[in-house]
């Protein structure tokens, strides 16, 4: 099974580096300076930055406003390669207004796969970070690659949001890197969603995808919506249930599962429900709905076509009335200290408490130099805070906090908890960094994602023996983008 990555440096000429794949081993193989692939398939000299913003007219109007925590939603869009997550994307993008019109993956001009190596691959190498506004809800989605190499870009991101969306291809079904994805945001303690999409293919059985996705993940994989009218569009099954026939199944019996499952979690619903039964508006069931997901007592399914444009205006509203808050979803596992002495650490929403945030994405520029995508657990950080990384007695003056838009950057003044942003040039930042701006959340660590193990190595040999600190500092770079990587000297 592929499950990991590995860098290993051993002397001056010989380079084994270990990888997740044969994939990655041929396309080494194929390129004349090896390296240069594995910097994302550019040489240093010649890569653009990806990060910097570009004072150009541009098709992104993402909005750079703060908003309070209760209307902020973080999401990851995680599942296999081919699921669609970046079209997916690219279509909410545009139909929230966050950007004009939507690119394509075939012409490379999506917000999300922004790097030279992705649009020439044609699939997601990065995860990228975008965001919209939809009914006066802020969201930050995150695109993530779901080839089995890059898998550990996928999980080590997740501890930045509170909802995994999986996204199915309706084609091919549960595959491999969702059944693992899913059981990682089990593990994270995380509300989960599972998005069919391409339900417009034709010949599908999608009461049978629906089956097999009960049969991998549980009984408590319920649809909000169902295909309708030969998957043409979608019947809503929750807000307002339909007065359609769906192709399978029935509105009203979809919605009793979801209503019967929500309120099993609440008494006094309970006795209600079965005094009203089917009176219960969808405002009586959210604070019960948002506790059957941090539970894992439910899993919504719901069905789209991000090619034909079915079911995305409901999976908006969807992720902006039922996916949960960061005041909603369960608390981050925070905890101070090490071995016996360690304990549990509560982080509130509080904006007036001391920041505290965790850094779950690095890029590496050339240009901006390091830039840490970080998660606001508590406090409110401004533009000119003093802010400590993990246990260092010097800190740093934020001169700039930025909001991303795929490779776009907006600045900003102020983030709350909850909201994510970035931060650049500070060489201190790593992957699972706490940032803080009181030395009382000195030893302070948020619990650890359990990362892939690497698999095998791969020896690069280089053929001038003057590029040995070229290599290093590429290879090292990688290492940071990527935590499934490990280098050893």
């Amino acid at each position: 099974m592929v499950v990991g990555s590995f860098i290993s440096l051993h002397g001056s000429g010989l380079w084994y580096v270990h990888v997740r794949s044969s994939d990655r081993l041929r396309q080494a193989q194929n390129c004349p300076e090896t390296v240069i692939y594995l910097c994302h398939g550019l040489r240093a000299r010649d890569r653009p930055s990806r990060l910097t913003t570009i004072h150009r007219e541009s098709d992104v109007t993402a909005p750079a406003r703060t908003h309070d925590t209760a209307h902020v939603r973080n999401i990851a869009l995680v599942g296999h390669a081919g699921a669609g997550k970046t079209t997916l994307l690219e279509q909410l993008l545009a139909r929230s207004g966050a950007i004009h019109s939507p690119g394509t993956v075939e012409k490379g001009n999506t917000v999300s796969d922004f790097t030279g190596a992705e649009k020439k691959q044609g699939h997601s190498l990065e995860t990228a970070l975008c965001n919209l506004e939809h009914d006066g809800i802020y969201m930050n989605i995150l695109d993530t690659p779901g080839y089995p190499d890059f898998i550990g870009r996928s999980i080590s991101v997740l501890p930045g949001v509170e909802t995994a969306a999986l996204v199915i291809n309706a084609q091919s079904g549960v595959e491999m890197v969702a059944r693992r994805v899913m059981r990682y945001a089990e593990e994270q303690r995380m509300c989960r969603l599972i998005i069919v999409n391409h339900i417009d293919t034709d010949g599908l059985d999608l009461r049978a995808l629906l089956d097999e996705i009960r049969d991998s993940f549980g009984p408590q994989c319920l649809p909000l919506n169902l295909p309708a009218d030969s998957a043409k569009t979608v019947a809503d099954c929750f807000f307002e249930p339909a007065d359609t026939t769906p192709d399978f199944s029935s509105v009203e019996a979809a919605h009793t599962a979801i209503v019967d499952q929500v309120v099993e979690l609440d008494d006094k619903l309970m006795e209600l429900y079965l005094e009203q039964g089917e009176a219960l508006q969808p405002e009586q069931l959210h604070d019960p709905f948002e506790r059957a997901l941090r539970r894992g007592h439910l899993i919504p399914v719901c069905f789209v076509s991000a090619g034909t444009g079915s079911g995305l205006n409901q999976l908006l509203n969807i992720f902006a009335r039922l996916m949960p808050s960061p005041l909603e979803a369960n608390p981050p596992a925070f905890i101070q200290g090490e071995g016996e002495s360690a304990r549990p650490v509560e982080v509130t929403g509080d904006p007036d408490g001391h920041f505290i945030g965790h850094v779950f994405k690095v890029n590496v520029d050339p240009y901006v130099g390091k830039m840490g995508i970080f998660r606001v657990h508590q406090g409110t950080l401004r533009h000119g805070d003093q802010v400590f990384v993990g246990e260092r007695r010097k800190g740093f003056k934020v001169a700039h906090l930025y909001r991303l838009q795929g490779r776009e950057t907006s600045e900003i003044n102020r983030v709350v908890p909850g909201d994510i942003c970035a931060i650049s040039k500070v060489e201190d930042l790593h992957f699972d960094a706490v940032l803080h701006t009181s030395h009382d959340e000195d030893r302070i660590h948020l619990q650890s994602v359990r990362l892939p193990e690497p698999m095998y190595g791969v020896a690069l040999e280089l053929v001038r023996r003057g590029d040995e600190k070229k290599l290093s500092d590429a290879l090292h770079k990688l290492a940071a983008e990527d935590p499934s990587l490990r280098i050893e000297h």
